[in-house]
């Protein structure tokens, strides 16, 4: 069953002259449980792609599928509904709120989606305690490591249990060893069967996925 369905996704900023084709015809089927590398260089397209997956974006023309909910017409009241309920995110940067603990980073989207607040806690330390951080539910991101962060960014992403989670350069700045634990990590949420599109330039980070979707100038290159 696909998960993600995108029929010959275009996007184009700019006009006239000074247009450019970011996406050029892009068709992809990703299925359910699937782990799959999304590479290319600088300016292939593949963080617009990833935009696009994520509802942070609409195509200029084609259609995106997500499961069964055609997302590539909605408002952004719709976009933003369907973020909060159906895609985690995991960013290079983690983006958590500095001066919160680690539990009410994770709470935050099940508070914006009017979660009770027992219920979101609960939920909250279940996630931090599957991503190894059930001793570090009270610290704030300072006090924790950068593959700490990452990993209550992965439990915040976790909490909505989303059809899909999208990971966008998600060890681009942790050392060796936090790279390590987080590819593993991935590793495991892949054999319980989510479904994980992950964004690198780095070679070793692809290779742990089990498909690479390469871009070039916008368009597909290979699909391995």
């Amino acid at each position: 069953m696909n998960v993600i369905a995108l029929k010959n996704i275009i996007k184009v900023y700019g006009t006239g002259e000074g247009e450019v084709r970011a996406l050029d015809g892009v068709s992809l089927n990703i299925q359910k449980g699937e782990y799959v590398a999304l590479m290319g260089p600088s300016g292939s397209g593949k963080s617009t792609l990833m935009h696009i997956l994520g509802c942070l974006d609409l195509p200029s023309n084609g259609e995106y599928w997500l499961s069964d909910q055609n997302v590539s017409g909605l408002t952004e009241d719709q976009l933003a509904e369907v973020r909060n309920r159906r895609i985690g995110f995991v960013f290079q940067a983690f983006n958590l709120l500095a001066r919160t603990s680690a539990l009410a980073n994770v709470e935050l989207p099940l508070a914006y989606r009017g979660t009770s607040r027992a219920e979101r806690t609960r939920r909250a330390r279940e996630a931090l305690e599957r991503v190894g951080l059930g001793g570090r539910l009270h610290h704030k991101p300072s006090e924790l490591s950068g593959g700490q962060k990452q990993r209550v960014a992965i439990a915040r992403a976790l909490v909505q249990n989303p059809d899909v989670l999208l990971a966008d350069e998600p060890t681009g700045n942790l050392d060796s060893k936090s790279t390590h634990d987080i590819l593993a990590l991935f590793d495991e949420l892949h054999r319980e069967g989510r479904t994980i599109v992950l964004v690198t330039h780095e070679d070793e980070v692809g290779a742990r996925a089990g498909r690479i979707i390469r871009l070039r100038d916008g368009r597909l290159e290979e699909k391995a």
